[in-house]
């Protein structure tokens, strides 16, 4: 008995442990994306891109991570979710090296490239890691919103973390950052994480259905991408588009006649699962214009240097770390995941309303700082929207859930970048020719997208409150069939 009572806080400190190694994964790929945003202009001017190549650097790690997440998922379930973790590290921290060690514009896109790779086979399945170790309903609310702040944190930190380091040594710092962390994650994730072996193979080995949806999903983020070089209406954007879409179908209707299909159609039986991702869709995309056009609007318009337009922010970063770390898991476990969800939309569309009227020379107590504090509803919603996306999940495709979550995220993304920047630009434009300032065109169109996003949020508040009607079930123990009882933390129903 003794022995028993002796082990459960070892578990439990097991359990934590992991979730850090997870959550470190998660801080390395969220700051990879906010970092290298800030430095490219001294990576143009080092390596000598083009402005069209440039845009290759963010690009190929896009496509390469947008596009994999659902496979790696899928894979992870499959040959184990430990096992694709520690690979998706491995890979990113020695992509990180061959692009701190580039030369050249094309050595950095090919590093970039795999860095999206790896970044895709360790975020694919840490939910699906995370809801296996948590399985008790509060415990679970407490992991996912440790998880939900680290992303949200992260790319502030990014921006500031980029801006002194860029300014204090140089651009390649920027990924020798991540090696220590890289090697430390996978020093501490080989004992502490679950063992999984995976259901083999033979049980969703669809090489046919994972051609189709990598294929697909890679050209349709390529196509978004490059809507602003091409437009909406462009050959270009209309060819690959309708191809994009023709291979998703092809993938979809093959996953619903193969034998042992890559992606079990049950998974979208889950109105929760269905409405959460799609709801991530709308409230990602809208976002973008507070993350990225915020940040433009603080340099472009009111003069501000990148680390101090990254302290500017800080505060939103705070909000939303005391928000979903001190709050939301009690703030889920009493009203459930629904109403916190739609009550965090709603500060969040007030965050983006404020933005709409702001003026070309604008104060920061008065103007802005209300609008990172108000930015405290991430803080609410990733956390109870993270639970709801993940509440489907059943052992078997946990993985393939977590792969789902993070594949509608970077779409979410990716669709924002293209509607919300071009939308902004082409506003910007018609100001410009109309007489006004540089200042109060590039303000005209971030107003613009400020708007349309804001629109988006309303849209995902009306999905929450429809589709999201019946309360979503409490997560329940999952057994783990297949995992190693000694080394692993989770609890069995």
């Amino acid at each position: 008995m003794s022995v028993i009572a002796s082990s459960k806080p070892a578990l439990s400190r097991s359990r934590w442990l992991a979730l850090g190694v997870i959550a470190t994964g998660m801080l390395m790929v969220v700051l990879d994306g906010s970092i290298v945003t800030v430095a490219m202009p001294a990576i143009q001017d080092d390596l000598g891109f083009s402005p069209v190549g440039l845009s290759w650097v963010v690009n190929a790690y896009l496509i390469a991570f947008g596009s994999l997440l659902l496979l790696a998922g899928r894979l992870g379930d499959l040959i184990g979710r430990k096992r694709m973790f520690l690979a998706g590290v491995a890979v990113f921290t020695a992509a990180s090296l061959l692009a701190a060690a580039a030369t050249s514009p094309a050595v950095l896109i090919a590093a970039r490239f795999l860095q999206g790779i790896g970044s895709a086979m360790a975020s694919a399945v840490s939910l699906g890691i995370l809801v296996t170790l948590f399985t008790e309903p509060r415990e679970r609310a407490k992991a996912i919103a440790v998880f939900s702040f680290t992303g949200a944190a992260g790319a502030s930190i990014g921006q500031v973390l980029g801006g002194v380091l860029t300014d204090a040594l140089n651009w390649h710092w920027i990924f020798f950052i991540n090696l220590p962390i890289g090697l430390a994650a996978l020093a501490v994730a080989v004992p502490v994480l679950p063992a999984d072996r995976g259901l083999g193979l033979a049980a969703g080995a669809d090489v046919i259905g994972a051609l189709l949806v990598t294929a697909g999903l890679m050209l349709g983020i390529y196509t978004v991408v490059k809507v602003e070089e091409y437009g909406w209406t462009g050959a270009p954007t209309l060819g690959f588009g309708a191809l994009s879409l023709l291979l998703l179908a092809a993938f979809i209707a093959r996953q619903a006649t193969a034998r042992t299909p890559l992606m079990p159609l049950r998974i979208f039986r889950s109105r929760s699962v269905v409405g959460a991702n799609l709801i991530q869709v709308l409230m990602v995309a809208a976002l973008f214009s507070f993350q990225i056009l915020v940040a433009l609007y603080l340099q472009k318009v009111l003069g501000y240097g990148a680390a101090k337009t990254g302290l500017a922010m800080l505060p939103a970063a705070a909000v939303i770390g005391a928000v979903s770390l001190g709050v939301s898991a009690r703030l889920n476990a009493r009203f459930g995941e629904r109403k916190v969800l739609l009550t965090g939309i709603v500060l969040l569309i007030g965050t983006l309303g404020l933005l709409i009227r702001v003026p070309v020379h604008a104060n920061y107590l008065t103007d802005l700082l209300p609008v990172m504090l108000l930015a405290a509803g991430f803080g609410l919603a990733l956390p109870a929207l993270t639970t709801l996306g993940m509440s489907g999940a059943k052992e078997d495709d946990a993985g393939l859930a977590s792969g789902l979550f993070n594949t509608t995220q970077q779409i979410g993304m990716s669709l924002g970048v293209a509607v919300l920047s071009t939308l902004a630009a082409s506003r910007s434009d018609g100001l410009l020719a109309q007489g006004k300032s540089r200042a109060e065109a590039l303000t005209g169109g971030y107003h613009l997208a400020f708007t349309v996003g804001t629109g988006l949020l309303v849209a995902a508040f009306v999905v929450a409150f429809t589709v999201l009607a019946q309360p979503a079930p409490k997560p329940t123990a999952i057994v783990r069939k297949n995992a190693d009882p000694a080394a692993s933390p989770a609890t069995v129903a």
